[in-house]
């Protein structure tokens, strides 16, 4: 009977460990075979859910957007989406409730106007927007802006199921029980606005401004370019009048 080679067999066993080490990290980062692949895909609507099920994203045409979401309950579209041309991705939190979006939109019109529009923003937990980025486009005017925006503790979800509640009344009803509502529930304030516009009907034709406003949203502060392309800031009181100006007289 041969003698026991110990170091022999602890090279084999060392060699058969190391394959089967490799074979298990190697199979780690192949694809599953049974994993679908397409080259082209066309839908009208993809959800992306966590294996629960909860909504975490939606890609989706106009067609099929949903109205807000919240807490994985849909409400009725009170924004509007449906009625306009958005399409886009809407983001959800770990709660299935609307956190932000990238939303595009527009065509022409049967009077010849050219809308067009797109939005990216990020909400506050369970209430609305409180960072954007838009840009629209009329034909002849245009803008581009960037708001910064202080939103409420309040749950954003109270409003949302008082207006389900009161679709249905009179329209003076509604009004009514929307305005008690905010009597009780402080809305939020535009704070800050960085913003670019072309237009021939307003006073800040062709401007480049940058506005800080108070808790209120008051306009308190603007400073940029005017439609002429001057230099110019502005100092305003409480109730949006100019109360210096640098350059002074202008």
């Amino acid at each position: 009977m041969r003698a026991f080679n110990s170091q022999k067999f602890l090279s084999v066993y060392a060699g058969v460990l190391s394959g089967v080490v490799a074979w298990a990290l190697l199979s780690g980062f192949t694809h599953d075979p049974r994993a679908p692949k397409f080259d082209t895909i066309t839908v009208q609507r993809i959800n992306v859910v966590e294996p629960d099920g909860t909504l975490r994203m939606v890609l989706t045409n106009n067609n099929r957007v949903p109205s807000i979401i919240m807490h994985g309950r849909e409400f009725s579209d009170f924004t509007g989406r449906k009625g306009s041309t958005t399409a886009g991705i809407l983001f959800y939190d770990g709660e299935g409730s609307e956190s932000g979006g990238l939303t595009f939109g527009g065509r022409k019109s049967e009077q010849g106007g050219v809308p067009r529009f797109g939005h990216l923003s990020f909400d506050r937990y369970d209430q609305d927007q409180m960072f954007t980025i838009d840009a629209r486009d009329e034909g002849d005017t245009h803008y581009s802006s960037i708001q910064m925006i202080d939103q409420p503790a309040w749950s954003i979800t109270e409003l949302l199921e008082l207006l389900e509640s009161i679709k249905d009344l009179p329209a003076q009803e509604q009004q009514a029980r929307t305005e008690e509502f905010f009597a009780t529930h402080p809305q939020g304030a535009v704070r800050t606005i960085m913003r670019n516009s072309s237009s021939t009907d307003t006073a800040e034709a062709n401007a480049n401004i940058y506005q800080m406003n108070d808790a209120s949203g008051s306009a308190r502060l603007k400073l940029g370019l005017d439609g002429s392309g001057s230099p110019r800031q502005d100092f305003l009181d409480a109730t949006g009048n100019t109360i210096y100006t640098i350059p002074p007289g202008q």
